[in-house]
């Protein structure tokens, strides 16, 4: 009887003990090196080799051992590198795919941000003379970049671009558009007053663009437009002198 007992206890330990001898061996087996790695972009900015520099370490663990996240997380590290696909393929290949980063704006004097508003280079030492320039706070960059691209996206269709737009320590907003004229937006009501210059003020600038300086949008009915001549038109029904305006152009 004792031995019957003994050998219902081993038994199972036994098979436990195979398993696990099982699972060694085959990881063993499986865990070769790895034979190639593929890499594919498209690249602008950043290589290949600059991709498996950065992994090296994580690659000589071998096929199974790599760890493909350490191996993603090493590669996003890297500049100018945005997403990034990492997968195993058998029997022993590691395959990589990347997408750079796209720089929409300069931040500050040097930074760059990407279509989402994000600072991914702080500080650059190339910096494309065509981006639009934008500032303020750092932790506010993305706020700048929503407001810019906000902005552009309606200007486009009516033939106005916009170079720069500044947020600065006192929260006050002015941009400056392709053609040169300043817009000052202040710190208050600012999204209603960006509204009142989209809906009102731009039609007026793509009609008489020559002739303006800036636009004063920090009043609270109105707005001041400033005159390369040197004087001011204070404006408290926008849409009466933008139908004026308008008309007095047509008549040039």
């Amino acid at each position: 009887m004792p031995k019957i007992r003994i050998a219902r206890i081993l038994a199972p330990l036994f098979a436990i003990a195979m398993i696990l001898a099982t699972y060694e061996l085959s990881l063993r087996m499986l865990d070769r090196k790895i034979s190639s790695i593929e890499i594919s972009g498209p690249f602008q900015r950043v290589t290949a080799m600059n991709i498996e520099a950065a992994i090296s370490a994580e690659i000589d663990a071998g096929f199974v051992g790599a760890d493909i996240d350490r191996i993603r997380g090493q590669i996003m590290a890297l500049p100018w590198i945005d997403q990034a696909r990492v997968a195993r393929r058998w029997p022993s290949r590691i395959s990589i795919s990347v997408t750079e980063q796209i720089p929409a704006a300069v931040w500050g004097d040097s930074g760059l941000l990407n279509t989402r508003g994000e600072l991914f280079i702080s500080e650059s030492r190339h910096v494309p003379a065509e981006l639009p320039r934008l500032s303020g706070p750092d932790s506010r960059s993305g706020e700048v970049a929503a407001r810019y691209l906000a902005v552009r996206e309606q200007l486009i269709p009516i033939g106005l671009d916009v170079r720069r737009v500044h947020l600065d320590a006192r929260g006050s907003w002015d941009m400056t558009l392709g053609n040169g004229i300043e817009i000052r937006l202040g710190r208050r009501e600012v999204a209603e007053r960006t509204d009142l210059f989209l809906d009102v003020v731009a039609d007026i600038i793509t009609s008489r663009a020559m002739e303006i300086e800036y636009v004063d949008m920090r009043y609270g009915n109105g707005f001041t437009i400033g005159w390369k001549s040197g004087s001011q038109t204070p404006v408290s029904d926008p849409e009466k002198a933008k139908q004026e305006m308008l008309a007095a152009r047509g008549k040039d």
